[in-house]
């Protein structure tokens, strides 16, 4: 099973619009705090319609506390600083994929300190914007399960 995570996500529609392809994708979510909105935002339930009961979500107060989560699990994180694309990669079952904040993305200490395994969507440069988080994370989890063969979807 994958993992994707949204750390300190702040618009409601693109985590309820990743819970969404979760559930259905048997992917497990993580969510790391300060959120910039409750969990039960009627945005956020909105962009999942009805399938969250089908999501597997955990909330976690730091970064840290994910990683001890999946002390042997492989972490990736997308940023558009990134010089590696998010093509170059062989994803593994248990892989997390972390995304950043909407309007800063991920904290650039992280990003270096673990740049090895930062990834990135090809696009525009120097444009000073990105795609949407929601898109960004549903770009990169298909291409995970597809090197999978989609685990058991099919």
């Amino acid at each position: 099973m994958l993992n994707i995570c949204f750390y300190e996500p702040e618009i409601p529609f693109n985590t309820g619009a990743i819970a969404r392809t979760c559930g259905l994708t048997n992917t497990r979510l993580h969510l790391i705090k300060p959120l910039g909105f409750e969990i039960d935002d009627k945005h956020v339930k909105r962009a999942g319609l009805d399938y969250w009961h089908l999501v597997d979500i955990s909330i976690y107060d730091s970064y840290d506390d994910l990683l001890k989560r999946f002390p042997n699990s492989r972490f990736y994180l997308a940023t558009t600083k990134a010089s590696k694309l998010y093509t170059d990669v062989k994803y593994n079952d248990e892989d997390v994929i972390v995304f950043g904040p909407e309007t800063r993305g991920l904290p650039e200490d992280l990003i270096f300190s673990n740049y090895d395994d930062a990834i990135k969507i090809p696009m525009l440069k120097n444009y000073g914007r990105s795609l949407n988080l929601s898109n960004s994370a549903n770009i990169i989890l298909f291409e995970a399960l597809r090197q999978n063969n989609f685990f058991d979807l099919i």
